[in-house]
């Protein structure tokens, strides 16, 4: 008779795993609307390729299309009359058709818009600030279009090349390497030649006659310098732009060279400084034990002394005589200065805070002999803005460069610093143009911060060391 078999017992179930006290994170489906940026742009490259477009149209009018080039064609953008489309700048529609694609690139305007606000908050604090300068030039019945291109369009510019990727930046760094560089040639063909390309217009009719500084397709003299200069500065201190040494070195050099013809006295000094700062550091890390090349130093031993060699000939040749007549004789600049300062006594407390009349701010400007602008960014608007809101504005404008300067790389402190020189000593931004939005491009384009590529986990090689088993019978705990 066989043995019944014996019977294992059944195995106890197993037990479900003690759930956590607290909240458990679940996977949440997003809405058809809500998709991430990255999947996005693969979804819509169409649209993409339009936004880039219309950017790369923007910088490429900002720097070859002045007031000066639109006024000599018969355009009413500086003097009286003519429709109110006139009196905006190509490069706010090509901007303003490219931020509106990129709200309804993904069917969702309002959100898209949300997202980019909270991205740069202080943005907030700008668009506030210019709201009030705009209720206040409708309440002075002033021509409002004057803040529209000035400082509206750096603005809405930021928003836009800010969403773009590294790869889509690209064709906009090449058109303003293009663009500066045809600038600096014309530049030198005027200076030469003694032939403008177009009539220097400084606004209200206003034409000077027998100027010989070179303005290019910039359309002033101190326009162009002040790009010229700050091109340079990105070039030295990023020398990323143009990686091949033997190309960014001539290129330094002639571009400025080329701020001898255009005749900036402010922006010239202003780059000589910077880069004697940079070069003093540069000798004081060397001498506290900093490593450097053989081949480098041969270069710039020889850089320094064909420099020096092309700078005594062309002072004998006299070349840049007439700049140098720019610094011993400033034909009446300090005595402007000095009636900008006295322009300010004319008016009462109540002028002064709130704004004074145009009409009567205007002829007493002309009484002084300021007709061509006041030379100083921050008394020029408080004769037209009043203190109130000049301190609005400079309160706006630091938050905007301080998002700015987030995402910028560390050189974008020398474009400030020129900039501020700049705003101290000339009209710059106190009327109507786009010098404000050149220097904008010029940071968010050229001088973007670099962020480190981390590569995945999935790509990372990772060994695993096998681990023996335990003996048999073991216990746990």
């Amino acid at each position: 008779m066989m043995p019944a078999p014996a019977v294992r017992p059944a195995r106890a179930p197993a037990q479900p795993a003690s759930r956590p006290a607290g909240p458990v994170l679940t996977a949440v489906r997003r809405p058809p609307g809500a998709s991430g940026r990255t999947a996005a742009r693969g979804a819509t490259p169409l649209i993409d390729a339009a936004i880039v477009g219309l950017l790369l149209l923007a910088v490429l009018t900002i720097f070859t299309i002045s007031s000066a080039m639109l006024t000599d064609w018969k355009i009413h953008y500086l003097t009286t009359g003519g429709n109110v489309l006139e009196k905006f700048h190509p490069a706010t529609y090509f901007t303003l058709l490219a931020l509106g694609l990129l709200l309804v690139r993904n069917a969702n305007p309002i959100g898209e818009l949300q997202r980019m606000l909270s991205e740069a908050k202080l943005v907030l604090v700008y668009l506030f600030c210019w709201v009030c300068l705009f209720l206040q030039m409708l309440a002075l019945e002033r021509p409002f279009t004057v803040i529209i291109d000035t400082f509206l369009l750096p603005l809405l510019l930021c928003l836009a090349i800010w969403q773009l990727t590294p790869a889509q930046r690209k064709p906009l760094v090449w058109t303003i390497h293009i663009a500066v560089f045809v600038n600096v040639v014309l530049g030198y063909y005027e200076y030469v030649s003694g032939h403008r390309l177009f009539a220097l217009n400084l606004g209200a009719n206003v034409i000077v006659l027998g100027e010989w500084r070179s303005s290019a397709l910039l359309g002033h003299p101190l326009t162009a310098s002040g790009v010229v200069a700050a091109y340079v500065l990105s070039l030295i201190l990023r020398p990323s732009l143009c990686r091949p040494a033997v190309l960014r070195l001539p290129l330094i050099a002639f571009s400025l060279a080329s701020l001898m013809a255009f005749g900036g006295r402010t922006s010239l000094v202003t780059v000589l400084f910077i880069s004697a700062c940079l070069a003093l550091v540069r000798v004081f890390n060397l001498l506290r034990g900093g490593r450097t090349t053989l081949p480098l130093v041969i270069v710039t031993i020889c850089v320094i002394f064909a420099g020096a060699a092309l700078i005594f000939a062309a002072l004998d040749l006299g070349i840049f005589d007439k700049m140098l007549t720019r610094f011993s004789s400033d034909h009446g600049s300090a005595m402007a200065r000095y009636g900008t300062v006295n322009l300010l006594s004319h008016f009462d407390w109540t002028e002064l805070v709130l704004g004074p009349d145009p009409v009567r701010a205007s002829a007493l400007q002309n009484a002084y002999g300021l007709s061509y602008g006041i030379e100083d960014f921050w008394i020029s608007c408080i004769v037209q803005f009043g203190i109130i809101h000049t301190v609005l504005l400079s309160l706006g404008l630091a938050a905007l460069f301080v998002e700015i300067i987030r995402r910028a790389d560390r050189a974008v402190w020398a474009i400030v610093f020129l900039m501020l020189i700049i705003a101290a000593s000339s009209v710059s931004f106190s009327s109507k143009n786009i010098q404000l939005a050149q220097f904008v491009i010029m940071i968010t384009v050229l001088l973007p911060r670099e962020r480190k590529s981390v590569r995945p986990v999935s790509q990372a090689h990772v060994r695993y060391r096998p681990v023996p088993l335990p003996p048999r019978g073991t216990s746990f705990a």
